[in-house]
């Protein structure tokens, strides 16, 4: 009974607070927060922000990172999977991957601000030999107007996440057989794979790819440390006007919120009729029977993913020198000295941040990972096919946090609850769920019944066979799912600034509170911590199953 129970909770869980959030944020957008002294509907607050400087600029910039970063992002790892077709290399490239995916987004956007910076890690490394810099150039790279290095940063991010959820579908489109058969009309492998796989593939990484375009479209903590600054992006000036002293300012940080579930909005239409172009334009092509393109399709795709690995590692590696960093004036490729400094006086600091990021992670994790198993052990045990409701479970993902949040801190507010833990564990859960239930599901759906047939053929009862068998089978996909629950929870910035009124501080919540300032060791020490604390739980999760199983070779191959 509980486990039939189990879909329909996590639904609720998940959608009732989403749904309630953009309510509650549609009232004070048109004047009513009594609590405030608004008592009557009114749109002065929408004239007020259309009449705010810059707010053009500011929805555009949102606009196209929104629709231009997952359409690089996808055509990249499209055209990557396409150029390693039939070579094998999926499950490497999975672990390539992981470490990736387990950067956060701010510690991501950190690295590569001091990468690409005018005094950054790789204007260094080419001065004064190569370019003949004495000075940094008076460019603005970091924060420039038309957004391209918040496109970057958030580049580095999507594609791996996109990659890896291509591969966990990939099998369901039986590559090979499709791949060989347009082989056998001529084609080239990589073209062959574009026009046979790829349209199959697609709807099943849609969602993954909308969830992209919801956070590229409406993210802060990136657009905080990459992107512009006057005006910044659309969700930046919506937390400032919600967190400006003068309370009066809540009625248009609400107006500004629903303009940004609008151009959220917008931004899929867009990327819908993308979709539609693209269907066309496949169809011509399949028509035409071309077969050129091979080299470009391999080439684009190897060095699209490439770079941004090479991009998130160098960022890393910019973390690590600048975290140790003892004087270091341009354009000395390295510090004229090395010291423990920055981080003996950092590190009385972290405990009271870190004790809170690794509670509220482990946490939320655990729930998250409970009601996932839940859901798909009830799967199994009714022998349904996956319920069409489940998509329900990804509505924090695709609607805006800011859009959302908003309104549930005006029902905290109307209840008198006060700002602490609890409410940021929940707004964690909102997002850490759905990761973990997409990260798990496929290795659970896949599992060989047989296993649990068997035992209840020996006369073992369900729950005997869930405890014995499946969850010991299971114990590897079980890790990553709670390794990449972490990764979502640590990187968490608006679920833990709104719900917890800043009285709850994260490693996350403090490292881009620090994006305006001007010590860059400092910065640097916090979000390397950031970047480490997700890598271990990927750690973990690799090498737990092989210590616990190193007596069992068989059982480690099915981790």
């Amino acid at each position: 009974m509980l486990l039939r129970a189990a879909p329909w909770l996590v639904i609720a869980l998940l959608t009732l607070p989403v749904g309630l959030g953009v309510g509650l944020t549609v009232l004070p957008a048109f004047g009513y927060l009594p609590v405030l002294g608004g008592n009557a509907l009114t749109l002065q607050h929408w004239q007020a922000l259309f009449a705010s400087p810059g707010l053009s600029d500011s929805i555009l910039v949102s606009l196209q990172a929104g629709v231009l970063t997952p359409l690089l992002a996808l055509s990249i790892v499209m055209m990557f999977l396409a150029g390693i077709s039939g070579s094998g290399l999926e499950r490497w490239i999975r672990r390539l991957v992981a470490p990736l995916l387990a950067i956060p987004h701010a510690a991501a956007a950190f690295g590569l601000a001091f990468l690409i910076a005018p005094a950054g890690l790789l204007s260094r490394l080419v001065s004064p030999e190569l370019t003949g810099w004495t000075r940094p150039p008076d460019a603005l790279i970091v924060n420039d107007p038309w957004g391209l290095s918040l496109m970057l940063g958030l580049l580095i991010k999507e594609i791996p996440f996109l990659l890896l959820m291509a591969l966990a579908a990939l099998p369901q489109c039986d590559p090979q057989r499709r791949v060989a058969m347009a082989r056998s009309l001529g084609y080239s492998p990589a073209v062959a794979w574009l026009l046979t796989v790829l349209p199959a593939l697609y709807p099943l990484v849609r969602l993954p790819v909308y969830a992209v375009i919801a956070f590229a479209s409406a993210t802060v903590e990136v657009s905080m440390i990459l992107g512009p600054t006057l005006p910044p992006t659309l969700s930046v000036a919506v937390l400032q006007w919600f967190s400006d002293p003068d309370l009066a300012w809540r009625f248009q940080a609400a107006a500004g919120a629903l303009l940004q579930l609008g151009a959220t909005a917008f931004a899929m239409l867009l990327w819908r009729g993308l979709e539609a172009l693209a269907a066309v334009l496949g169809r011509r092509w399949q028509a035409a029977g071309r077969r050129r393109g091979e080299s470009v399709v391999r080439v684009g795709g190897t060095f699209g993913v490439w770079l941004a690995a090479g991009l998130a590692l160098g960022g890393l590696v910019a973390l690590v020198m600048n975290s140790f960093a003892g004087f270091w004036r341009f354009p000395d490729n390295l510090p004229r000295a090395w010291t423990l400094q920055t981080w003996s006086r950092t590190l009385p600091e972290l405990s009271g941040p870190l004790g809170n990021t690794l509670g509220i992670a482990a946490a939320s994790t655990a729930i998250a990972l409970v009601l996932a198993v839940a859901v798909l052990e009830g799967e199994q045990r009714d022998g349904r096919k996956v319920s069409p409701a489940l998509w329900l479970l990804y509505v924090p993902l695709l609607i805006p946090q800011i859009a959302f949040l908003f309104g549930l801190i005006v029902a905290t507010e109307f209840l008198r609850w006060v700002p602490d833990w609890r409410l940021v564990l929940f707004a964690h859960l909102l997002f850490v769920l759905p990761y973990v239930f997409l990260a798990l599901s496929e290795a659970y759906r896949r599992l060989d019944p047989r296993w649990t047939q068997l035992a209840s053929t020996l006369g073992a009862s369900p729950w005997r066979s869930f405890w014995r068998i499946r969850l010991p089978l299971l114990l590897g996909p079980c890790l990553t799912a709670a390794a990449v629950g972490i990764a979502v929870s640590v990187g968490q910035y608006l679920a833990t600034q709104l719900p917890g009124a800043g009285r709850v501080p994260t490693i996350t919540s403090e490292a881009v509170a620090l994006a305006s300032g001007g010590n860059r060791s400092i910065i640097a020490v916090w979000a390397l911590l950031q970047a480490l604390l997700p890598m271990l739980g990927f750690v973990l999760a690799l090498y737990v199953p092989r210590v616990v199983w190193r007596h069992r070779n068989g059982m480690r191959d099915q981790q």
